[in-house]
């Protein structure tokens, strides 16, 4: 099965299913997390990052299940996000080697290297680590035993405009979002437009047969938007650490350069990201979530649908 929503098939029961079919495979990859935390932890959280953009397109239609389920999987994803940010840090210092090649050939950035990938040593080593993969498990766990409790409208014209006012409240704040990184430049606005531009690209994976523009090359632009996104957020985190009062990266002379090269990127990945993002969500979200409500309308009334409400239906 996939990550795609099929028309065809009453709303219910086609999130329960990716619902559970998402969950199952964030709680495989917490068993393989014991011995490869660096890649399982990642896949982990992309997974929770699925469930959770489901949730939110479908929270119109059963706001207390998916409030309360989104909450959950946020949790569960903060669990895992040092050991997974110590991974990305080591990550970012090795692009920056990438993109600046010459300045980095004296070995500048070496000092700043190994002090992150003993942090991330550290942080995957701990006895911390295994208590936090045990206690995600257990909520991913009791979160499945619960799917069975959200109840959506499967009627078409209802199911539609669930769809599509959850895919408008994402639009609309990315559109937020942008307009704050463009006039604050704030990490905290990237921050949002990144989260918001991620979810927006699980929607139209969700919506693949309903959305009523073309698709695959939103997708990849959006796609591309969240990656640039992602390293620039990791720049803000690593610049962070970097000036912290302690120190933690070394002293002042090791991280010089490591600080001058994170601030050109920092300048390079914003331009970068404004430019798309307003290609993106320049539009206004209303207009482009009516003609989805319109496609789904057709799309769904032309499926034959079982009653919700009937005994084992959507099940």
């Amino acid at each position: 099965m996939s990550y795609r929503i099929d028309p065809r098939l009453p709303l219910t029961g086609e999130v329960r299913r990716i619902l559970a079919e998402e969950i199952g495979k964030a709680l495989v990859h917490l068993d393989a997390a014991h011995d490869r935390p660096e890649q399982a932890l990642h896949k982990c959280r992309r997974r929770l990052k699925k469930v959770r953009a489901l949730l939110r397109l479908v929270r119109p239609g059963d706001e207390t299940f998916c409030s309360t389920e989104n909450q959950c999987y946020r949790e569960v994803a903060a669990l895992l996000a040092g050991p997974r940010e110590a991974t990305a840090l080591v990550e970012t210092i090795d692009r920056l080697a990438k993109d600046f090649p010459e300045q980095c050939a004296g070995g500048g950035l070496d000092a700043v290297r190994d002090a992150l990938v003993a942090r991330q040593h550290e942080l995957h080593g701990g006895v911390g680590l295994g208590a936090a993969i045990a206690a995600a498990t257990a909520a991913c766990e009791d979160g499945i035993n619960r799917i069975d409790t959200l109840a959506l409208p499967d009627q078409p014209e209802q199911a539609a405009d669930v769809l599509a006012e959850g895919a408008r409240i994402t639009l609309r704040r990315a559109r937020k979002a942008l307009d704050k990184a463009g006039s604050r430049s704030d990490a905290d606005d990237f921050h949002d437009l990144r989260k918001a531009a991620k979810t927006h690209g699980m929607h139209l994976s969700l919506l693949g047969r309903l959305w009523p523009t073309p698709i695959k090359a939103r997708r990849k632009a959006v796609d591309e938007l969240g990656e640039k996104l992602g390293e620039l957020h990791d720049v803000f985190v690593l610049r962070n650490l970097l000036e912290a009062g302690d120190r933690p990266l070394g002293s002042p002379q090791e991280t010089r350069l490591p600080s001058k090269l994170l601030k050109r990127s920092e300048k390079s990945l914003k331009k970068t990201c404004l430019a798309a993002a307003a290609d993106l969500f320049g539009d206004r979200p209303r207009r482009s979530t009516k003609k989805l409500a319109r496609k789904a309308r057709t799309g769904l009334a032309a499926a034959p649908h079982e009653d919700a409400s009937a005994p084992g239906a959507a099940a």
